[in-house]
């Protein structure tokens, strides 16, 4: 197994991609905390995770990642529960697209605080018990631009996964000393709930909107979160132990 007695905690583990992606950790041997801002989205997924790993090998939190209050309540009780964290994944994120000259201040304020400033919040306050082990991987999220169907109207969510790229690149400088693996996944035509609510802001149905997205894909076909998970887990396991500071595109060969 490759996170055999391995801590990870999925940040937004309520996703379609958060919730594979803590369920093949969960196959591959790791303990996982799971969180959402929903307590019990976060623990429908931990009984799933239970009945790979075990009782009490999986636990669920909730958190808002704009709270670090919160994070720290759950990277404590991460300690307590397991007595270290080895992988944090940062896959929290929300739409709110609209054109520029009508997007409010709010709508860019939401995003860039749970994109960029959550994984800013969730990456400080878990390095320092990476850095006291010399052992760590952190992978982030983020998007291409332009995203599915070539949407121009997200200024907010462009500047946030931009951001979240250079944020990566730079983290990974910064803690490479402490072996401490730092990379960012950017998915598109995946399917999931966020890629659904994009087709349904264009007033199109997901058979419609796949329909207009294939010709875009070199695969002709969806991506599924499964297949993102795999990513994430390669990034968490040793055989990437030489990669840092990289934006893999999980977009199929768009």
């Amino acid at each position: 197994m490759k996170l055999q007695d391995k801590v990870a905690m999925v940040i937004g583990c309520g996703g379609a991609i958060g919730r594979a992606t803590a369920l093949r950790f969960a196959e591959e041997g790791a303990k996982v905390v799971a969180t959402d801002p929903s307590l019990a989205t976060a623990e429908a997924v931990t009984e799933k995770l239970e009945q790979i790993r075990g009782r009490r090998q999986a636990r669920a939190y909730q958190l808002d990642v704009r709270n670090r209050d919160q994070i720290e309540g759950a990277l404590a009780k991460t300690i307590d529960w397991f007595g270290h964290i080895d992988i944090l994944v940062n896959t929290a994120g929300l739409r709110r697209d609209e054109a520029f000259h009508a997007m409010t201040e709010e709508d860019w304020d939401t995003v860039i605080e749970v994109h960029l400033k959550g994984t800013f919040n969730c990456s400080q306050l878990v390095q320092r018990y990476m850095i006291e082990r010399n052992y760590g991987k952190i992978i982030n999220f983020s998007s291409p631009f332009p995203t599915s169907l070539r949407r121009t109207e997200i200024a907010n969510y462009a500047a946030a996964t931009a951001g979240i790229e250079g944020f990566t690149k730079a983290l990974a400088s910064e803690l490479g000393k402490y072996n401490i693996n730092v990379n960012c996944i950017a998915p598109d035509f995946v399917d999931s709930a966020m890629i659904r609510d994009a087709a349904r802001r264009v007033g199109m149905y997901l058979d419609d909107f796949t329909k207009a997205a294939l010709p875009q894909i070199p695969l002709r076909r969806l991506g599924k979160p499964e297949e993102v998970a795999g990513v994430a887990l390669f990034l968490a396991s040793d055989d990437a132990g030489f990669v840092s500071g990289q934006t893999i595109r999980v977009t199929g060969g768009a």
